[in-house]
């Protein structure tokens, strides 16, 4: 899901507040990507707006619309189709500017394989794990008012209370598997369901929750 800011940003965070009071889970639920094309921002501009957006519990994956250069430490990533590169500078004239020699590798690098967080410890209440690299497994419990995020699946061996949210990045084959099943809300791959929604079939047993066609599945465990 992409926010694209529009001029003023002071009235667009108001709308933005609108729609959080409307549907509070429906963007902190979401991988989110900020477009910041068109907008003559600079860094501290920027900075500023990120601020707003973290203060709204409104997580940033990435950025698009603005070059790697005009971006630091503290930023989320910027997304270019591919790998960083400086900004682009146009020459002046109708002359195309020469081609640059890109080296070739001696050797196609090996893929880095997702890493797994694994929690010993119980995720108290107020706590927000948040790992996109890979799964997170809890071999505790997960307190009301606690929250996982993560880039693929959550697999919780106590009791699943809080907020769960798998496939963070963009991973529709991300599962939730809880011991006992009691959460206040669990998202894959953006889409979500709150406690309300599951109702009271399988609170307090062992499930497994998946996507199928564009729908969270949630299962009893044999």
């Amino acid at each position: 899901m992409v926010l694209a800011p529009v001029p003023p940003i002071a009235q667009w965070l108001d709308e933005l507040d609108a729609l959080k009071q409307r549907a509070p889970a429906f963007l902190t639920v979401r991988a989110l990507i900020l477009d910041v094309t068109g907008l003559s921002f600079d860094r501290s501009d920027l900075a500023d707006l990120c601020a707003e957006l973290a203060k709204r519990n409104i997580t940033i994956l990435g950025i698009e619309g603005i070059g790697p250069t005009a971006l630091g430490p503290g930023f989320p990533p910027p997304l270019t189709g591919g790998k960083a590169a400086d900004d682009v500078i146009v020459p002046e004239g109708n002359a195309a500017p020469a081609a640059p020699a890109v080296p070739v590798p001696a050797a196609a690098a090996k893929p880095t394989r997702a890493r797994s967080l694994v929690l010993d410890q119980p995720v108290r209440s107020g706590q927000v794990i948040q790992h996109l690299d890979g799964d997170v497994t809890v071999m505790g419990s997960v307190a009301s008012g606690s929250e996982i995020i993560a880039g693929g699946s959550i697999h919780v061996y106590g009791a699943l209370r809080g907020r769960a949210i798998a496939g963070a990045v963009g991973d529709a084959n991300a599962r939730i598997v809880a011991r006992r099943f009691e959460p206040e809300l669990i998202a894959i791959d953006g889409l979500y369901k709150t406690a309300d929604d599951l109702g009271q079939k399988l609170r307090g047993q062992a499930v497994h929750a998946r996507l199928h066609d564009d729908t969270i599945v949630v299962a009893a465990l044999d």
